[in-house]
């Protein structure tokens, strides 16, 4: 059975944006793209570097060092210099409260 952990309320990531929260000693970033919440690890797989700090549209965030861009939804590496994925993690709502699991 997965853990999960709560980080965040609802009213703290409106619609369009980003928060970067820590699971349990990870980087997650978290994201909302109308109205529904994903959850990936906080590291460009090109030079290790944090997505967070990176410009979200839509539902791509681009790495701000180099430009690469991932899916927010799937983790998909969608261009260049990055071509390894990044790890996505499950996410819930309960209540008001969003909740990642890392397991």
């Amino acid at each position: 059975m997965a853990e999960y952990y709560k980080v965040a309320n609802v009213s703290e990531v409106p619609e369009g944006t980003k928060k970067i929260v820590e699971v349990d000693f990870v980087p997650v970033l978290l994201f909302n793209i109308k109205g529904e919440y994903f959850a990936m690890e906080d590291v460009c797989t090109h030079d290790g570097g944090p997505l967070g700090e990176g410009f979200l549209e839509g539902e791509e965030i681009e790495c701000p060092r180099h430009g690469a861009r991932f899916c927010v939804k799937t983790g998909k590496a969608l261009c260049m210099p990055a071509v390894e994925d990044i790890e996505c993690f499950p996410v819930k709502v309960e209540d008001d409260e969003i909740l990642v699991s890392i397991d």
